[in-house]
């Protein structure tokens, strides 16, 4: 029976290969196969609407009637008993009610705010979580955590890691693409869309969101393409000479990414082509022919990375960290979120291409339902809201229930490790199984943790 590594077998899923070619090679190994019982992918691709700063759950999906009665009184000690909080002391800790406004909304009857009105419209395609625990309090720590798994930069990404596990389906584009939009401020640490331990060609590359996405597309004036062509092949005759005494894996990287920046000469500025899009759907997303750096002009180019076959998109949208004047700052993000989000749902779906694409909003933790300044809330591990969408999620549904404060999970808590082993089985990976050997030891995104969430699965896990 032919015998085959885990290395060997991601290492040869990562160029590509196809369903059919993917079984055969499963096949030929019972031993590989039973040791990946993976279930049948619902997901092909994940576009991930990343709010950094840490959104506040109580002026988006969590409306908690309790909070605007309580307004201004403290909140009851047994519910903050022990818990960690970034800013606030705990002898000032008085409830928050928000007068933003709800609405159920469309069949399902989802509350959803009045500032996200968009979205209030497609209710019956989300799935919203109201329950999301992490481990971290403060942003580095809590980014890092909410993309790898760890607290500590080192890990790879959630996005490397389906880099590595499926690859990507164009050799064209990079398998996994993040984009930046919002006002300046706190920085995402690189160490989100790093990729680790990994093979270096599983980092996430950054795109600009401008007519000119990436710096040095244009070949240098006076080298004609050929010129250029037979550099890049002479470089790859000296690196595989190399490799062959060497056996580095990046030199095999090193050779791939050269071949791909080639390639992406002529397939980004065609991708960052708005012209060829309808006008209707430019005004869907509130946007030109080209690029102008909005989440709505994001979101498009996230849409036309993944019919081009870019495995993993992540858009960060900063300035959602309001430690006062939340209502006020939650409404002018909300603002530039809306739209896209919505014309990126609606456009994934007119096109057929929801059904498969995993669109996921969120951050990296929630904002506590106690006042922070008497107008602003602290960062909170205990009560996040997120959404998911298409690629077999459950739509029109809710997944947990705070309490009646919104400060801790009631019912069905979602931990970060359960939302990559999630995510993770909605591509039909199962979460335990991939794995990278490193250093002596097999790691994996949600380390010794994680389970599906079978509630918000559309089928059975298998």
């Amino acid at each position: 029976m032919l015998e085959i590594t885990r290395r060997q077998f991601f290492g040869r899923t990562a160029t590509g290969l196809g369903a059919a070619a993917l079984g055969s090679l499963l096949n030929q190994d019972s031993g590989l196969a039973a040791s990946l019982p993976n279930a049948r992918p619902r997901a092909k691709r994940v576009i991930y609407l990343y709010m950094a700063g840490g959104p506040s759950q109580f002026e988006t999906f969590d409306d908690k009637p309790l909070l605007r009665e309580w307004h201004g009184k403290s909140i009851p000690a047994s519910l903050t008993e022990g818990v960690k909080l970034a800013f606030l002391q705990y002898e000032a800790l008085k409830c928050f009610g928000t007068d933003v406004g709800f609405k159920q909304c469309g069949r399902s009857g989802q509350k959803i705010s009045n500032l996200l009105p968009r979205l209030q419209e497609l209710a019956d395609e989300l799935c919203v979580i109201r329950t999301l625990e992490t481990d971290q309090v403060n942003h580095d720590p809590a980014h890092t955590f909410m993309n790898t798994g760890f607290s500590i930069a080192g890990r790879p990404s959630m996005g490397a890691w389906l880099s590595y596990g499926l690859g990507t389906e164009s050799s064209r584009l990079p398998g996994f693409v993040v984009m930046r939009s919002g006002p300046l401020g706190q920085p995402i640490p690189t160490t989100a869309w790093h990729n680790g331990f990994l093979p270096g060609k599983h980092q996430g590359v950054e795109f600009y969101g401008s007519e000119q996405p990436l710096n040095f597309l244009n070949t240098p004036e006076g080298i004609p393409p050929s010129t250029q062509s037979a550099t890049i092949r002479s470089i790859e005759t000296l690196n595989r000479i190399h490799h062959r005494s060497a056996l580095d894996p990046e030199i095999l990287t090193r050779i791939n990414q050269y071949e791909l920046a080639f390639q992406m000469q002529t397939s980004v500025p065609e991708l960052a082509d708005f012209g060829s899009e309808s006008s209707a759907t430019r005004a869907l997303y509130g946007v030109g022919d080209k690029p102008d750096g909005s989440f709505g002009a994001n979101c498009l180019m996230a849409r036309r990375m993944a019919e081009r076959g870019v495995r993993f998109v992540q858009l960060y949208h900063t300035g959602w960290d309001h430690h006062s004047g939340v209502a006020k700052g939650v409404e002018n993000q909300a603002k530039d979120v809306d739209q896209g989000a919505a014309a990126l749902l609606r456009d994934l779906k007119q096109r057929g291409m929801l059904d498969d694409t995993l669109v996921i909003w969120g951050g990296e933790f929630g904002r506590t339902p106690m006042s922070q300044g008497g107008s602003g809330r602290d960062h909170h591990t205990k009560s996040g809201a997120v959404w998911l969408a298409g690629g077999g999620v459950k739509a029109g549904t809710s997944y947990g229930e705070t309490d009646d404060f919104g400060f801790g999970t009631a019912v069905d808590p979602f931990h970060v490790h359960d939302f990559h082993a999630t995510v993770l089985h909605l591509l039909g990976i199962n979460h335990k199984r991939l794995t990278y050997r490193f250093k002596g030891f097999n790691f994996r995104l949600t380390a010794v943790h994680g389970h599906v969430l079978e509630k918000i699965v559309s089928s059975p896990v298998s």
